[in-house]
């Protein structure tokens, strides 16, 4: 039997020696008390380790656009709105399930951990603030690294492909400002809550299926976030710019209406918003009550 666990370092450590009769249950969930404690761990070891966190992050960053660009090729062609947004969700979420089994960082996760980390004192506002400032450059990078590789490629990520991800962007670009940024909030309430049953579950393949769950259910409810935006957004930006015969379309790399930037700005504040007041505090309730039942 395999089972896992969180090293001083912050990365899961799989053991694959027998479990002991006496030891506990791999299949019995960790109580949330217990679960809070080993996510705002992983928060504490990140905010120690600025440099590692950084390259943590770069590598998270572009394992998110792996999931952008497998979602993009599997729905495009597809005429059914549901039966694609079902298609992308499927593709995309192996990206969480990469992140969180190799140990690597996603800022919308540590929101929510770093914020568990406060509320238990651990963790002050400017080392929470300066985690999610390095997190975001780390993974904004990493997103758009890898997605300027994919546009610089070319091949088989023009023609019916660059127009299903202009289609997605200008989608994404066009929603009033308040719109997008719930649909960050519902993102981040989505996908932090599989960080947590992450965290949570003992076995391998308990893990990986609520990793896998966080990220398929934001991307099939067609949701905002902030690292997968860089992706969706960027991908038709630079085709556009590699290739002549790409769709040209309204975005830009600035503020404006279509601006990738715009789009960050209020992706991030949902996100904050979702995986803090709607993920960290109450998960941080429950694990105060029921440490005071007993």
């Amino acid at each position: 039997m395999t089972t896992t666990s969180l090293t001083a370092s912050g990365v899961e450590s799989f053991d694959h020696s027998p479990v002991s009769p006496a030891g506990p249950d791999p299949f019995e969930l960790f109580t949330v008390a217990q679960m809070v404690d080993r996510i705002a761990d992983s928060a504490v070891e990140k905010a120690g380790r600025l440099w590692t966190f950084l390259v943590r992050s770069f590598v998270g960053g572009a394992m998110v656009s792996f999931g952008v660009l497998l979602s993009l090729m599997v729905s495009t062609g597809v005429s059914s709105p549901g039966v694609a947004s079902l298609l992308m969700g499927l593709a995309f979420g192996m990206s969480f399930v990469l992140i969180l089994v190799s140990g690597m960082a996603l800022i919308t996760a540590d929101m929510a951990a770093g914020a568990m980390a406060i509320l238990q004192r651990r963790l002050s506002a400017g080392r929470y603030l300066r985690l999610l400032l390095v997190g975001l450059v780390g993974n904004c990078a990493g997103a758009l690294v890898f997605v300027t590789v994919c546009a610089a490629a070319g091949g088989p990520y023009l023609g019916a492909f660059a127009q299903r991800a202009a289609a997605i962007a200008a989608a994404k670009t066009s929603q009033p400002a308040l719109t997008a940024v719930l649909l960050a909030i519902v993102c981040t309430w989505f996908l932090q809550t599989s960080m947590c049953m992450f965290f949570k579950a003992r076995s391998d393949v308990a893990r990986m299926g609520f990793a896998f769950y966080g990220p398929f259910a934001f991307v099939s409810g067609a949701t905002q976030h902030v690292v997968a935006n860089i992706g969706f957004l960027g991908l038709p930006l630079l085709l556009a710019e590699f290739h002549a015969d790409a769709p040209h379309t309204a975005l830009s790399w600035g503020l404006g209406t279509h601006g990738i930037l715009t789009n960050v700005l209020l992706t991030t504040i949902g996100n904050l918003i979702g995986g803090t007041m709607f993920v960290a505090l109450p998960f941080h309730v429950v694990a105060r009550l029921q440490r005071r039942a007993r």
